[in-house]
């Protein structure tokens, strides 16, 4: 199949990582993990943002690997890297003295304050069903500057309140009050930023001057209106500016023949 091809019937694989490619601005230090994160800030270093680097949460810093890692504890990732350490340097040496621009993240559940649950459904003591827990989830959300999820849009998963936050988004509980109050409140001195952005395989969202979530564009094949109804929230539709643009033969060329051409996310 020919890129072209590829260009008209691309997977929505592609367009999520063409998407958070776009949300990338030359020179973000960049923290990635496994999987869609490493096409997108692969993809962007060749188009958009050459001059990004990335940080792999193994502790790999400013590789340039020839050919994508299988993960972030990939050898591959210290390839051309200007430090090749540990989680340590990653998240205290890089990310906890303030020089992560923009990560990149998943969850299993977010609220429209971009509050998201990675650790459990239901209650925490006896819950329904314990995922993998937060891993580096909560420091990465909190100490970057720009944080964008890339997540499946499904109304159980876009909550109206997340079971359990494990990583806070715009309007968090205050402790020990329990009190909501904008994140940048409760922080302090110690606020960066927060989430920018959510891409999933329907939309992208942003939020606004009150931190609550709103959809910046549909992808093709989706109405706004199907978006709303995979919320559990009201989600205000009101401020889309229309449909995702469609990712160009240039960059699914180079997603397939350059950034992965093994096939190792996108067979």
């Amino acid at each position: 199949m020919t890129a072209k091809n590829y260009a008209e019937n691309y997977k929505g694989a592609d367009l999520l990582a063409v998407a958070a490619a776009r949300e990338v601005q030359d020179g973000d230090i960049v923290f990635a993990g496994t999987g869609l994160p490493m096409l997108a800030i692969a993809l962007a270093q060749i188009t958009n943002a050459p001059n990004a680097v990335c940080i792999y949460e193994a502790g790999s810093i400013d590789g340039r690997p020839k050919d994508l890692p299988a993960s972030v504890g990939d050898a591959r990732c210290a390839t051309q890297s200007s430090v090749a350490a540990g989680l340590t340097e990653a998240f205290y040496g890089q990310l906890h003295n303030g020089y992560v621009d923009l990560a990149f993240l998943g969850g299993a559940e977010i609220d429209k304050y971009g509050n998201v649950n990675t650790t459990v459904v239901g209650d925490y003591a006896a819950p329904k069903k314990r995922f993998t827990g937060s891993g580096g989830n909560p420091d990465i959300n909190s100490f970057a500057r720009r944080t964008v999820f890339i997540m499946v849009q499904e109304k159980r998963r876009f909550k109206d309140k997340v079971d359990y936050i494990t990583s806070p988004g715009w309007l968090i509980p205050d402790w020990p009050s329990g009190e909501m109050k904008p994140k940048k409140e409760v922080y302090g001195k110690f606020f960066n930023g927060g989430l920018s952005a959510v891409i999933t395989n329907m939309a992208v969202f942003r939020f606004d001057e009150d931190g609550i979530m709103y959809l910046d564009t549909v992808h093709p094949g989706f109405t706004p209106e199907q978006v709303k109804d995979n919320c559990e929230f009201d989600l205000n539709i009101s401020r889309c500016k229309g449909v995702t643009e469609k990712p160009t033969v240039e960059e699914i060329e180079l997603l397939y023949k350059v950034v992965d051409r093994e096939g190792i996310f996108l067979p």
